[in-house]
């Protein structure tokens, strides 16, 4: 059994937890990569709210609060007041302890085809027309997404473009600050889980929190087809391309792609 925190009393910790995420490598990632990997992550909204993304040492970060309660947090709605809780390993008990999630997060879209995006470095909002086909182009694909109607399905058993919904976090965790890791391994699954530690800074996780580009329908993403002002997509290059599953690794159960 997983040791618990070593909290001493309900906290924000209960609710929530404040986080050093990684976007990416400055020496091995180039701007264009920078930019992909900025718009991506930080359009991740449903349960993380981000700061703004910064540089420090060679590597590209933002700090992030990821909405996701302790797994040893009971709470009771019973009553007319504000709800009551409890800690359930340590026998904590009293108020439910606020949280900082917005209602409704950061738009990230202005309708027009008005996104806001990773552009040059920093975040700004544009203007992102669509392409058009070629007049000779083949018809294969053209106009379909080969993930709608597919059977995939998120670790809390929601189904549709799962790969929009969920993704892996780099969290930057020395090993020498226990409490921290030991508070991220208490998140509740599946929200938070497969929590690993892949080096001596470096946690990664996996979370659930869908992202905001995605339209009405659930499924198709708003920045597909469109094109940034230097006419490059604007659609990040990992949400676009194959996957390229390795042996130890698993596709979301129902995946066209598998």
């Amino acid at each position: 059994m997983p040791t618990p925190p070593a909290c001493r009393s309900l906290g924000r910790q209960c609710r929530e937890l404040a986080l050093t995420l990684r976007i990416a490598d400055l020496a091995d990632d180039g701007p264009t990569l920078q930019d992909a990997a900025t718009t991506w992550l930080l359009g991740h909204t449903r349960r993380i709210t981000f700061g703004r993304p910064y540089r420090k040492d060679a590597e590209l970060l933002v700090d992030a609060t990821v909405h996701v309660p302790c797994k040893y947090l009971a709470v009771d709605h019973a009553g007319n007041g504000r709800p009551g809780a409890s800690c359930v390993a340590h026998g904590f008990s009293g108020s439910l302890p606020t949280d900082t999630q917005p209602e409704t997060p950061e738009p990230v879209r202005r309708g027009n085809g008005t996104y806001r995006v990773a552009f040059k470095g920093k975040g700004r909002w544009l203007d992102l027309p669509l392409t058009r086909a070629a007049r000779r182009a083949l018809p294969v694909l053209a106009g379909d997404n080969p993930c709608a109607g597919a059977p995939c399905r998120t670790a809390d058993n929601s189904g549709g473009a799962a790969c929009c919904r969920d993704l892996t976090l780099e969290a930057v965790v020395p090993a020498s600050d226990g409490a921290l890791e030991t508070l991220l391994r208490a998140r509740k699954s599946p929200y938070l889980c497969k929590v690993t530690r892949t080096d001596e800074t470096t946690v990664e996780c996996e979370v659930i929190s869908a992202c905001a580009y995605l339209e009405t329908d659930g499924v198709s993403c708003g920045l597909h087809d469109r094109l940034l002002p230097n006419n490059q997509l604007a659609k990040p290059s990992i949400c676009r391309e194959w996957p390229d599953l390795d042996d130890d690794e698993l596709a979301h159960p129902g995946c066209v792609f598998a």
